[in-house]
């Protein structure tokens, strides 16, 4: 039995950490977590939530961030296990294969994904790689107790569509196509999931709560993984749930998304949505098989056991099994000053 660190910024976090919490405490291990900004006062079943002073004390055997950064000076193995999938919303410089010399260990989701990060693994030398899959899919390959057929369950036969869409102004379709999926909604001829990213407006939050009733319904965070199961067709934006909902083999209708692919059923005029919902749900053959090559190459389990993968390669790093790590670069020492002046602590790194 060890003590684990899970460590997160953003609410929309949780879900990432939660299978991965139920994993470690299923191999008898003790779960802690640290969640700071948008994360703090998050709470995850049987995890002891602590802070700054509780975390060095405890030493951690490892320290799972769904964050881009990590507090370097806690003990345990620095391990990424990402907040997201590549939905290239910068480019890869600034985005998801950005390198900022704070961890040891990446775990990632898919080839799509393992390649690029093994490529600069090789390059830089002070961190490993290991394909494990991504534990916030977990859920959508296990029995949920029945979550998502109750989500179903007032669509009445209908088809359910699930609307979810980014934060990011420039990107995001909820402004947009608020109209739109309130004339659909009002038409009743399909039954609506409505979420939002947690860090979109409240102004927005009040719209899309108010079209919730007899043909909708309002999702909060902590359902979207049922939601998802729950749904035919996903309509979205530039927003990962576009890759975390294609795993599943279904169909996405996009808005204006910023690299649209063949995979995709992309469109720019709201007017657009029902002709292009009328086609998701037709699932034609081609394009279905577009939709399963790409969610293939961008995460292959479909077990529902990645967390107990990403645990296993925390443990063979720290038994050696993935071989040294190179010190980290001296580009990371500013930013580890930086993580030091945000959280206000100047004393000793604990190892």
């Amino acid at each position: 039995m060890a003590d684990y660190l899970l460590f997160a910024t953003e609410r929309y976090a949780l879900p990432i950490l939660a299978p991965l919490a139920a994993a470690l405490h299923a191999q008898g291990h003790r779960v802690f977590s640290w969640f700071e900004d948008g994360a703090a006062g998050g709470q995850l079943d049987g995890v002891t939530g602590i802070g700054l002073q509780q975390a060095l004390a405890l030493r951690p055997r490892a320290v799972f961030s769904a964050a881009n950064w990590v507090p370097p000076f806690i003990a345990g193995a620095k391990v990424q296990v990402f907040h997201g999938f590549n939905v290239r919303k910068r480019e890869d410089n600034r985005g998801h294969f950005r390198v900022r010399g704070l961890f040891d260990l990446y775990c990632t989701q898919g080839p799509a994904t393992t390649a690029p990060f093994a490529a600069l693994a090789r390059e830089q030398g002070h961190f490993k790689v290991v394909e494990t899959g991504w534990p916030k899919l977990d859920p959508l390959f296990q029995d949920d107790g029945g979550q998502a057929a109750a989500l179903r369950l007032p669509a009445a036969g209908r088809p359910v569509v699930l609307f979810g869409s980014t934060f990011t102004e420039r990107l995001s379709a909820a402004p947009h196509l608020y109209p739109a999926i309130a004339a659909d909604i009002a038409a009743g001829q399909r039954y609506w999931l409505l979420t939002l990213h947690p860090k979109c407006s409240e102004e927005l939050f009040a719209r899309y709560r108010a079209l919730a009733g007899g043909n909708a319904c309002f999702i909060e965070p902590e359902q979207v993984m049922a939601a998802q199961r729950a749904a035919d067709v996903l309509v979205s934006d530039t927003s990962s749930i576009v890759s975390e909902f294609l795993v599943q083999h279904k169909p996405v209708v996009t808005f204006r998304n910023r690299v649209p692919e063949d995979y995709m059923l992309d469109f720019n005029d709201p007017a657009q949505l029902p002709r292009l919902l009328g086609r998701a749900l037709a699932r034609e053959p081609e394009h279905m098989a577009r939709i399963t090559a790409y969610a293939d190459s961008i995460h292959p389990w479909r077990d529902g056991r990645s967390s107990q993968r990403v645990i296993a390669a925390a443990d063979a790093l720290l038994a050696g099994e993935l071989g040294t790590l190179a010190r980290k670069p001296l580009s990371a020492c500013l930013r580890r000053l930086q993580i030091r002046r945000d959280l206000g602590y100047w004393g000793r790194s604990i190892g």
